[in-house]
């Protein structure tokens, strides 16, 4: 896979660029991890890394439902029963059933891709930072109630005893933990669906998305298609699909791409992180505080590096969720000034906010914390990396980029959270 840039300050002609290039960026939350770039500023003089804090959504996945398959297939079957279908639509019909059946019973479920991902992020993570894992350190790790969070969980895990096979490890996946782990906040919940929120998102789609030349591809009769056919929902299924290929094995002989036309896969691109901003960012249209909803992650996070930084060796705090918390949790973080409030939607990829470059599958935040071991009162450093990139965030940096006082870090976001009220 192709990097990502580390920035989301990307001009929107350069992204529908990349998509053109490599139409699977276009499936927002369903893109594959990206191979990093690999590259990191080195820490001031005399700091070398002592813990990591991490949360990753699990890798790449099945589609969640077995209807996510089955309803589009339903409406080409019929269609082909009436002799209503092109050429094109009886391919798109039987590509959609070798993807049914290579999912069958595994909806929602890690794919091989998926767990390969999480053992290349563990791995790069024990070579990048071995000091934190040397020895026999404690690595602490969580996981969402989830079957797919917690086979990335083990993936990744066993990953790390190949590197040392003397790291001592807990691991836990309870409801106990949802409160931070997966945490649903009702009131927050209810402002995403606010009719601002709606209005937003039927105006752009008004605006800017055309069924019908799609449909006319698929079908050979218009009027079967206006009687027969939801075209909204059946685009929106194919798009999905075409999306989630690229995370199984049949990727490999297979792509449902070649049923859209650039411009439709840049527009429906677009509709998608409309969506995911309105819904889970900084949008005044649902109240400006969507990314609060990981305050108590962002808490736990502040308390367990506490805790973890008074023992003399740290070791790491691994948690594996989902996309819902790590691209909130990348807003209210301000990662690389992603906590962007944007009136017009229009304007969100000239703002950077490109969703698709925070959470593509196996998506990660690792907080990385540095110190001078020969000067236990020297300050504690701290570096944010998002999808394994260095990530800016919004406080005042050392000498060098990306490096940030874990004095300054804790202030900063406990008087932030701290200041939320329900």
């Amino acid at each position: 896979m192709m990097a990502f840039l580390s920035s989301l300050h990307v001009t929107a002609q350069s992204f529908r660029k990349d998509i053109d290039a490599k139409p699977e960026l276009s499936a927002s939350n369903g893109v594959a991890y990206p191979t990093p770039s690999g590259k990191l500023t080195a820490p001031p003089i005399g700091y070398v890394p002592v813990y990591i804090s991490h949360y990753g959504r699990h890798g790449s996945r099945y589609l969640l439902s077995g209807q996510d398959y089955i309803r589009p297939l339903q409406v080409l079957e019929r269609a082909d029963s009436a002799g209503i279908l092109s050429e094109k639509g009886r391919e798109t019909m039987g590509k959609i059933r070798r993807m049914y059946a290579e999912s069958y019973k595994r909806w929602g479920e890690l794919t091989p891709l998926g767990a390969e991902q999480h053992k290349q992020i563990a791995r790069r993570m024990f070579k990048r930072f071995p000091s934190v894992f040397r020895d026999s350190v404690w690595v602490d790790a969580k996981s969402t109630v989830v079957i797919r969070c917690i086979l990335s969980m083990e993936n990744a895990l066993q990953e790390l005893l190949r590197q040392n096979p003397h790291l001592r490890i807990r691991h836990d996946a309870s409801e106990h933990d949802m409160y931070y782990m997966n945490f649903s906040d009702k009131k927050l919940a209810q402002q995403k669906e606010s009719e601002e929120v709606k209005e937003t998102m039927k105006d752009w789609e008004k605006r800017n998305m055309n069924y019908q030349p799609l449909m006319s591809r698929l079908f050979k009769n218009a009027d079967y298609v206006d009687k027969n056919v939801n075209a909204e929902q059946l685009i929106t299924d194919l798009f999905s699909l075409a999306g989630f290929v690229q995370n199984s094995e049949i990727r490999h002989s297979l792509s449902l791409y070649d049923i859209f036309t650039p411009d439709e896969r840049y527009r429906l691109w677009q509709r998608t992180n409309v969506w995911w901003y309105l819904h889970f960012a900084g949008a005044p249209q649902s109240g400006a505080k969507q990314p609060f909803s990981q305050r108590n992650l962002l808490r736990n996070i502040i308390t367990e590096a506490d805790s973890c930084l008074a023992l003399p060796h740290p070791g790491a705090t691994l948690r594996f969720g989902h996309e819902t918390m790590v691209m909130p949790l990348a807003c209210l973080l301000d990662l690389n000034g992603s906590y962007v409030q944007v009136f017009q939607v229009d304007s969100l990829e000239a703002k950077g906010w490109i969703g698709s470059r925070i959470f593509p599958m196996a998506a990660n935040i690792q907080l990385v914390f540095y110190k001078i071991p020969k000067n236990p009162k020297a300050d504690v450093l701290v570096k944010a990396l998002l999808n394994e990139e260095e990530a800016t965030l919004p406080l005042p940096s050392t000498a060098k980029p990306y490096y940030y006082k874990w004095s300054d870090f804790r202030r900063f976001f406990l008087n932030l959270i701290n200041s939320y009220h329900d």
